[in-house]
């Protein structure tokens, strides 16, 4: 009787200690000089943000491509899982933006520049707005499917901006994506309303990988998918890893788990990517 009671006062124990360092996720717009138009986002700020006088890591959190600034918030979970982590002690507290643009791949493509936007107006006003590290020691960046697709052009791009990253069954297809994925009905991608082989070459990894490897900074990079993914991920994300593997070893993690190319997948492995990015992503200070 004792060890039960004593059992349920852990528990008791545990759950307050939980619930009370809760972060709050909210949503927000701001308008985009980029997009002309009004730009949404989402954002988890830790428990602690609004009483403390600190400055916090800052992760953008992207969605796939039909998703929204909810997506990870609603079917991801994401904020019981980093409340959980951060409560256990297993990562830091940090800001996590999550953007909304959907059909955008993350590309400055034949549609609208959502690169650009994303870099040009949200990062610029994330930093005005809250209390950032805004060094690139504070600042990860990681996505689902096409936000993996756009992880990974963004890492490979710009290594200046970013501490780390985490690619979740990245649409990192060579040569060409599945004949049932979105991107052929995406004008990201499109000519004359077709896939245009010719601009998502131009806008994947392969275009971008050749002037990573030439400059000196390392990005550590989580990437996974699924085992049954219906677009062949795990082995597309292989290629890719081993590319990255040959040239950044003790740098690059790559994970095979059960499932397919779903939200089961990305909720449940999110938290191991945060404990990986959370080991090259700088502590609040």
């Amino acid at each position: 009787m004792r060890l039960v009671k004593h059992l349920a006062s852990l528990v008791f124990i545990f759950s307050f200690v939980a619930a009370s360092q809760a972060g709050t996720l909210t949503r927000h717009s701001f308008a985009s000089d980029t997009l002309d138009r009004e730009y949404p986002y989402s954002i988890y700020l830790p428990d602690d943000y609004q009483i403390s006088n600190l400055s916090y890591p800052v992760l953008y959190l992207l969605h796939g491509s039909t998703g929204s600034e909810m997506s990870w918030a609603t079917s991801g979970k994401i904020k019981a899982t980093a409340d959980r982590l951060i409560a256990e002690g297993k990562i830091n507290p940090l800001i996590i933006v999550m953007p909304g643009h959907n059909e955008s791949w993350w590309a400055d493509g034949n549609d609208e520049p959502a690169q650009t936007a994303l870099l040009k107006d949200l990062f610029p006003h994330v930093e005005k707005q809250y209390r950032t590290i805004e060094e690139r020691s504070g600042r990860a960046v990681a996505g689902l499917s096409a936000g993996g697709f756009g992880t990974v052009n963004l890492i490979l791009q710009f290594p200046e901006l970013f501490a780390t990253g985490a690619a979740l069954s990245p649409a990192v297809y060579t040569p060409l994506p599945p004949e049932h994925s979105s991107a052929y009905r995406h004008k990201v991608f499109q000519t004359e309303g077709k896939l245009d082989p010719r601009v998502w070459e131009k806008l994947n990894w392969t275009s971008f990988i050749d002037d990573y490897k030439a400059q000196k900074t390392v990005v550590p990079l989580y990437i996974n998918s699924g085992d049954h993914d219906t677009f062949d991920i795990a082995y597309h994300a292989a290629r890719f890893y081993q590319v990255m593997r040959e040239h950044q070893p003790k740098a690059v993690e790559y994970r095979v788990v059960d499932g397919d190319h779903q939200w089961d997948v990305w909720r449940d492995t999110i938290g191991d990517a945060l404990q990986y990015i959370n080991r090259h992503l700088s502590a609040p200070r």
